[in-house]
């Protein structure tokens, strides 16, 4: 990337094009308290949950989080409890770009910023999380401070992050340093209230086995997999490009889950097609969304500012 980077540096119009393209990325993700955000997350000095030599944060600062949050939103929505409070409260439909900028500010701040800072946002989630509540359409209660329903959300996330940057990531890391993102994002979760969260991908693998048998994919699970494939909140202009964001998260997803989401599966183009339309637009998100001068390592989408 950085050769061609290198050689396309004298094209005319090229820094103005990057320039754009990378603003308006980071206002998607970020919103429009995006620069201030990034400035006290990466500039506040002051202990971090995580060093900068820590998984965690090659994870979340790499392109491939578009694809892996995408995968998350879908695996997560076949637990019926976390689609009805998702439905019902978090205003995915009416809000969608403020649903993924709030959560981009949580990851980023989790992940980057001060332990003063990160634990006050992990705070305020869980006031939020308090007053969420209802009865989904089959007459069952669910709370959003459910132990039990905060394993389901963490481990779909954390599965699909991980297994995004396998496949997309700039720098995929060996097992070992994968098993340590897992722990690393099990900091968070224990934070959120998540009791003894997975802490290696084998545990995490044996946690998402376990949920299985609750799984299903109700009439809101399948609604929310249109609206994300099929009808998303885009501009026109950059439907192809989502649609390689779709297919990618799609062809990630595990077979189980495709079944019950009624998504087909076409093995030809998703060994070599997807695959390589998917390197091509996280290549190109990595190229647009340009670090900002900083003491600390380069910033990226879970930063709401830039992709290393």
């Amino acid at each position: 990337m950085r050769r061609v980077t290198v050689l396309l540096s004298g094209v005319p119009g090229l820094a103005e094009f990057r320039r754009r393209l990378g603003a308006e990325l980071f206002a998607r993700v970020a919103g429009p308290q995006g620069p201030a955000s990034r400035r006290r997350i990466h500039e506040t000095p002051g202990p971090r949950w995580f060093g900068p030599e820590r998984p965690i944060r090659a994870v979340h600062g790499d392109a491939s989080m578009f694809v892996g949050g995408l995968r998350a939103l879908l695996l997560q929505s076949l637990h019926p409890l976390a689609m009805a409070a998702v439905a019902g409260h978090s205003g995915y439909r009416g809000d969608p770009w403020g649903r993924l900028q709030r959560t981009s500010t949580f990851l980023a701040v989790t992940t980057f910023g001060t332990a003063e800072d990160a634990q006050r946002a992990v705070d305020h989630v869980r006031s939020v999380h308090r007053r969420v509540r209802g009865v989904t359409a089959a007459g069952e209660p669910y709370r959003a401070d459910d132990p039990h329903l905060l394993g389901w959300v963490h481990a779909a996330e954390v599965d699909s992050f991980l297994r995004a940057h396998r496949a997309y990531g700039a720098r995929r890391l060996d097992d070992a340093a994968y098993d340590g993102y897992v722990a690393d994002a099990a900091r968070v979760a224990g934070a959120l209230g998540v009791p003894d969260p997975p802490r290696t991908r084998q545990e995490l693998a044996d946690r998402i086995a376990a949920y299985r048998p609750e799984l299903r994919a109700g009439p809101e699970a399948l609604d929310a997999a249109r609206f994300l494939l099929f009808h998303p909140p885009v501009p026109l202009v950059a439907l192809p490009a989502y649609g390689v964001l779709a297919a990618s998260a799609a062809a990630l997803l595990p077979g189980w889950a495709r079944r019950q989401l009624g998504l087909p599966r076409i093995p030809l183009v998703e060994t070599t097609a997807v695959p390589l339309a998917g390197h091509a637009l996280t290549a190109t998100i990595r190229w647009a969304m340009v670090p900002p001068p900083s003491p600390v390592p380069p910033a990226g989408p879970a930063q709401g500012a830039s992709s290393s």
